[in-house]
């Protein structure tokens, strides 16, 4: 198939985890096995990618439980600067970091942390996403996740790398994704081809991470009521 095609035949799959009244695993499920299906050339790739980051433990030095989460100071959608410390004002915060509007796994987590907002505020905490993307990718990817979660720009990665987090994906994985037409240098504003690995953090208002969830592997994510769970605890202590 040509790039189009597949695309065209992705998005419907997509459509349909979105669609789904299922938990969050089974949705990726969804689009995990369309690509195995659909692109097998680019599955195969993204595997020799994640077992690359496995094995150099790639996101194992980021901050654990326990630890601070270091401060940010980052442009949200519309521009306006946000702190972690003016977040942390009102309560914890669940930081999750997302590789871009344009990751169908990131589409999904972002839904997903959405539908469950009213749940975490409930628990006196708030959701805060930061991705990559320039300004008006990352307005995209609010608008996906139904204008519910902030998107903060971390622009050439700078937090994410003073965490760990940012992987260049490599020589392969960047030319399949240029030929399927994800223009990481549009969306970005650079040529880097880096791009976080999917973290999600769980902070206390006191400015320690309670909980967290990093895996190389961007096609899984922290489990909604695992985060609920560390929310709850939290709040429990105060």
């Amino acid at each position: 198939m040509t790039p189009l095609p597949v695309a065209e035949a992705l998005d419907a799959r997509i459509r349909d985890a979105i669609a789904m009244d299922a938990p969050l695993d089974e949705r990726l499920g969804i689009v995990r096995d369309a690509v195995r299906t659909l692109n097998p050339e680019f599955a195969k790739a993204a595997e020799r990618l994640v077992s690359r980051l496995q094995s150099a433990e790639a996101g194992a030095h980021a901050p654990a439980p326990g630890e601070a989460m270091p401060p940010f100071l980052l442009p949200d959608s519309a521009g306006r600067l946000v702190s972690l410390a003016s977040l942390l004002r009102d309560g914890p915060v669940v930081v999750a970091f997302h590789r871009g509007h344009w990751c169908p796994y990131c589409r999904l987590h972002a839904i997903a942390l959405g539908e469950v907002r009213e749940r975490i505020e409930a628990e006196g905490a708030q959701i805060v996403s930061i991705a990559p993307d320039r300004r008006q990718f990352s307005a995209q990817l609010k608008a996906e996740a139904g204008d519910a979660i902030p998107i903060l720009c971390d622009i050439d990665n700078g937090y994410a790398l003073s965490l760990n987090l940012a992987i260049w994906i490599g020589q392969e994985m960047q030319e399949l994704m240029a030929f399927s037409g994800y223009a990481l240098d549009l969306y970005q504003g650079n040529s880097a081809w880096m791009l976080p690995i999917p973290a999600t953090f769980v902070v206390s208002q006191q400015g320690f991470v309670a909980a967290r969830h990093i895996d190389p592997d961007y096609r899984r994510r922290m489990d909604i009521d695992q985060l609920l769970d560390a929310v709850r605890t939290l709040r429990q202590a105060a």
